[in-house]
């Protein structure tokens, strides 16, 4: 199980959270995209073996939104912090 420090809460398991995946940027012009275009930055995702920076809920907890670096391979956790824009 992993454990996530939490910057509110402090160690918590993972099963307090909800992870929405890997962290992306928005479109800079998003009026500007096409559908195919807007397919590819909502739903493709690079997939990397190694350091990704992904979206975490703290569902079950202070219900602030997470960013989790963590390794793929073998789920060390890098850092945690909160998300921009997280109130």
């Amino acid at each position: 199980m992993l454990i996530l420090h939490c910057p509110h809460c402090g160690a918590r398991p993972e099963t307090e959270f909800v992870c929405a995946g890997e962290a992306q940027s928005r479109p800079a012009e998003p009026s500007a995209l096409d559908d195919a275009a807007w397919s590819e930055a909502l739903y493709a995702r690079n997939n990397t073996a190694g350091w990704s920076s992904e979206l975490w809920w703290h569902a079950y907890g202070c219900r602030l939104w997470l960013r989790v670096d963590r390794h793929t391979v073998t789920h060390e956790i890098g850092s945690v912090t909160r998300a921009e824009g997280s109130t």
